[in-house]
């Protein structure tokens, strides 16, 4: 069976003050790949042969970003406030073996990326991965070397932002013998919405692109590791203090 590789937006961070005039330069980060089933066991985005510039320049993380796990470096798509754009080059690419297999390796372990805009995460597949049949069997592998961002903003400000490839055919990297060219390209479509600022981080409240069992089980083991340290916290208090007690007789 085909397995179903759609591309969303992730829930907005509401951390993000930045205004816009129009056609001004909005940077698209590029941060994390890693696979679906194991949202832990990330690398950055760069480690994978995509287009890359020729010197990569890295974003300055909070705290909270470095324990996330974020990795966020500037990537080449040349995205401006409210200008669409249909079928931008972003650059073209020759592939060896081993860059075409590192690919094929990360599709086959259903790699997600992650990008960011505005402090608004974007997550999607890296590619397609098809199996049908059983006598013969079938294995089609293809990378998605077209994405469509679509960006709503309300006045001056960014509110939801997501990749598709609605309409895209993925490029084949099955058969492949030797080096393998290929261009990757990209749009950017602008819509208008009503919604405020202040609510964009309701936009997608009810949504997750992650299994909400995945969700329920590290919150879990979260809370567990929040317990064990405040255990943890408490047992050396008592011991100072009777280590204290101790030695002042």
């Amino acid at each position: 069976d085909a397995l179903p590789i759609s591309l969303f937006g992730a829930l907005p961070l509401m951390n993000a003050e930045n205004r816009y005039k129009p056609h001004e330069h909005v940077m698209l980060y590029v941060n994390k790949v890693g696979p679906y089933h194991n949202p832990q066991e990330t690398y950055h985005y760069y480690q994978l042969p995509v287009c890359t510039p020729e010197e990569v320049v890295h974003k300055r993380l909070s705290l909270g970003e470095v324990l996330d796990g974020d990795r966020m470096a500037e990537s080449t798509y040349q995205i401006r406030f409210q200008e669409n754009v249909e079928k931008l080059t972003l650059c073209e690419l020759k592939l060896s073996l081993s860059e075409v297999e590192k690919l094929r390796q990360a599709i086959e372990e259903l790699y997600y990326f992650e990008f960011v805009l505005d402090d608004i995460p974007i997550r999607g597949f890296v590619g397609y991965m098809e199996e049908s049949g059983f006598l013969p069997h079938s294995h089609k592998i293809g990378l998605w070397t077209h994405l469509d961002f679509n960006i709503e903003y309300n006045g001056d400000r960014i509110i939801f932002a997501n990749v598709s490839v609605k309409d895209v055919k993925p490029f084949s990297l099955d058969d492949v013998h030797g080096p393998l060219s290929m261009t990757h390209t990209y749009s950017v479509r602008w819509f208008e919405t009503s919604v405020a600022y202040e609510r964009r981080g309701d936009r997608l409240r009810d949504y997750s692109f992650f299994p909400k069992t995945l969700e329920i089980h590290w919150l879990s083991i979260i809370n567990s590791m929040v317990l064990v340290f405040l255990l943890m916290g408490f047992v050396i208090i008592i011991l100072m203090r009777v280590l204290k007690s101790d030695l002042a007789r």
